[in-house]
């Protein structure tokens, strides 16, 4: 069976006497151009990146504290001012660094990778390492400043403070919309993994009273050691036990359809939103980090050991569009379909919420924001690897419905042995999060002292995406509790009351009724690409105000191209694939896309981004009027 490729890459192979169905054969044959085999290996790809990655770090990191950003620590930071014991605290480098990349590496970098591996292995990997060094890195270092220089205020703050009220309002509600997307966009992860494995739904259910057990505990107690020995113990006892459900009226229950889990996600995170903090949302945040930590740890080990082969050709038949994953073409579809792992507006909420309240000196923002950033690059790529290790026919298999994946002409590989070893049905499991467990499966069990434990591999893998997921859910819905009371607060004044019980049920059940419709109405391939359209249209939005600080605090003004050359590229992208979308899918009778509502969510989103960027090259147009010299020293007086 053979797995197309683009016509012009096939023409460049036949001139230089290159078959080009030597890549695509969906097989074990080693594929071999004169002798030689031509597959891509993944360590390849890991030391190549981790090597960029440290460069940029150290030269490009570098260049934005001491010359872009004058990082100097002689000032005080905001944790330092405002010091209160609650949210303004001065945290070690290390642990502002650990808090930080927990809160920003959620879902997206586990799967936009994996969905973007439908264009083949090269446009992710390229968009990863492009994005984050030209776009990610420098957005989420000059978020951070930004907010740190106001006090540690909230992005739509900074944007009225910066940019003046129209700019702040216009973001203030695109924040609103933006998370609102965003939960539903990762809700859908969590149903295809979820959907018919009562093994994976026991894991991660009884995670929820393991959550609050450690929480009550180390509240009554003050004991995290031994409150989190026995959380992580109770977890993995957990997935041990998870296999005697299965055939049991308990693992009847628990086999349950997407349509069911659409209904349980908002409304446990309804009360996630709407409970103290303490209970739920910091213990599960914290139970999740170390997993974060050890799985990609682990998986990064295991590809130095088992080296795969790529086995995904560097392009695929799907870059003009037509993918049974992502319908678009591949630009503007690859940088919206990747997002967390080379640039995310998502960041946005964490760099202007409370990492800045937590930095102790202001040269930590290169290592907290630039390099938390790279780091999850990283991560992005090693599940970009976990991806494309396995053979094309089989992840198309897995990541499309049965019904599409028969109209592409494939024929799946190892997909029924890999069934069979985890235990379960792979077949029509979109959503990315299953690919990723059976990749990282795949690569594990290579290993021989591992070979027998596929399935406790496998749920193990979907109870650590799953619980990185809701703890993004929950701090998410609460985000949005906080917006939903701060805008509507404005109107209905007794809502704004964060004290009071009464608005916050009401505000968390608004967030939750709202997202979840999108949840319950929608796929992957049109709630992902809403989500990937508003997350940029975010970045967008933050590197616009970056852009603005920059202009007024640098000594040469070509410095705020930093912040402009991905703001150009991220702003077109977002404008061009909001379009389409609109026009092609949700506005499309004929497309099963069809949703008058993501069309409406995403034309008022493409205008509020409008209405910015036309109030902020106003704003610029006036400040580039002012002599840079007095511009800084305005600047400074504005913040003094």
């Amino acid at each position: 069976m053979i797995f197309a490729i683009h016509p012009s890459i096939c023409a460049f192979y036949r001139e230089n006497g290159i078959n080009p169905l030597s890549f695509c054969k969906m097989d074990e044959v080693d594929t071999k151009v004169e002798g030689e085999y031509t597959k891509m290996n993944a360590i390849t790809i890991v030391i190549g990146s981790i090597c960029i990655l440290l460069i940029v770090y150290r030269l490009y990191g570098t260049f934005m504290a001491a010359k872009v950003l004058k990082l100097k620590d002689s000032k005080p930071t905001p944790a330092q001012k405002l010091e209160d014991g609650r949210d303004y605290v001065p945290t070690n480098k290390w642990v502002v660094f650990g808090h930080h990349f927990a809160a920003i590496a959620a879902a997206g970098p586990l799967v936009g990778p994996i969905l973007a591996a439908q264009f083949g292995y090269l446009p992710g990997l390229l968009w990863l390492l492009i994005g984050a060094v030209i776009g990610g890195a420098v957005h989420d270092m000059v978020v951070l400043f930004a907010s740190m220089r106001r006090d540690g205020k909230s992005l739509s703050e900074v944007a009225k403070e910066e940019l003046g009220p129209v700019a702040g309002f216009c973001t203030g509600l695109a924040m609103l919309f933006i998370i609102t997307i965003t939960m539903a966009g990762l809700s859908l992860v969590v149903l295809g993994a979820l959907e018919r494995n009562p093994w994976g739904t026991f894991a991660v259910g009884i995670t929820i009273p393991i959550a609050m057990g450690v929480g009550l505990y180390h509240k009554k107690t003050g004991n995290l050691k031994l409150a989190t020995i026995v959380g992580f113990a109770l977890i993995m006892v957990a997935i041990v036990l998870g296999p005697n459900i299965q055939g049991t009226w308990l693992g009847d229950v628990l086999t349950l359809e997407k349509s069911t889990l659409a209904l349980i996600l908002p409304i446990y995170a309804f009360f996630a939103a709407a409970l103290p903090v303490w209970l739920l949302l910091a213990p599960r945040d914290y139970l999740s980090t170390f997993m974060k930590i050890g799985v990609f740890a682990a998986l990064i080990i295991g590809v130095f050991i088992v080296n795969p082969d790529v086995q995904f050709p560097p392009f695929t038949e799907f870059l003009n569009g037509g993918g049974p994953i992502v319908a678009g073409p591949v630009w503007p579809f690859i940088s919206i379909t990747i997002a967390c792992g080379a640039i995310s507006g998502f960041h946005a909420f964490v760099g202007s919420g409370t990492t800045p309240k937590m930095v102790n000196r202001w040269s930590d923002v290169k290592g907290v924001a630039f390099g938390a950033m790279l780091v999850e690059c990283l991560v992005a790529i090693m599940a970009l690897i976990a991806a494309v290790s396995l053979q094309p026919g089989d992840y198309f298999a897995i990541n499309s419905s049965p019904e599409k994946f028969a109209t592409l002409g494939m024929e799946t590989v190892h997909l029924d042995e890999l069934s069979k070893e985890v235990g379960m049905d792979l077949e029509g499991r979109t959503g990315g999060a299953v690919t990723l467990a059976v990749g990282m499966t795949y690569i594990f069990t290579a290993v021989p002292l591992f070979a027998k434990l596929a399935s406790y591999f496998y749920q193990f893998v979907i109870l650590f995406e799953a619980v990185f997921i809701l703890t993004a859910i929950d701090s998410g819905t609460r985000v949005a509790r906080y917006l939903i009371q701060d805008f509507l607060g404005d109107f209905i004044k007794p809502l704004k009351r964060t004290d009071s019980i009464g608005a916050n049920i009401v505000a968390s059940a608004l967030a939750c009724f709202v997202w979840g419709y999108l949840l319950f109405s929608g796929d992957i391939s049109s709630v992902w690409a809403l989500f990937g359209v508003s997350n940029q249209l975010m970045a967008s939005i933050g590197l616009i105000v970056g852009a603005t600080v920059v202009l007024k605090i640098a000594e040469k003004r070509w410095y705020m191209l930093t912040c402009l050359i991905p703001l150009a590229y991220l702003f077109v992208t977002v404008m061009v694939a909001g379009y389409w979308m609109v026009k092609n899918v949700y506005l499309n009778a004929a497309n099963p896309g069809f949703n008058v509502l993501n069309a409406i969510l995403s034309i008022v989103m493409l205008i509020l981004g409008i209405v910015i960027m036309i109030t902020s090259i106003i704003k610029w147009i006036n400040l580039w009027k002012i002599p840079q010299a007095i511009l800084v020293k305005n600047s400074e007086k504005e913040v003094a």
